[in-house]
């Protein structure tokens, strides 16, 4: 009974895991980001090939 009471006060391994989930959670928030970064990255760029495809037609 002991050794259970000791194992489950024991709190080695927790900084690493606080550490890790900590960081789980950066990473998916950072790919967030850069999703929806690209998506918008992605709409300028339509718009912008949109708008010189006009003006490259108007001028010739």
């Amino acid at each position: 009974m002991t050794s259970i009471r000791r194992f489950w006060l024991e709190e080695e391994g927790q900084d690493l895991i606080e550490y890790t989930l900590l960081l789980a959670f950066v990473a998916l928030v950072a790919a967030a980001v850069f999703i929806g970064a690209g998506q918008s990255a992605s709409g300028i760029w339509t718009i912008v090939g949109s708008h010189l495809a006009n003006v490259s037609t108007a001028a010739s």
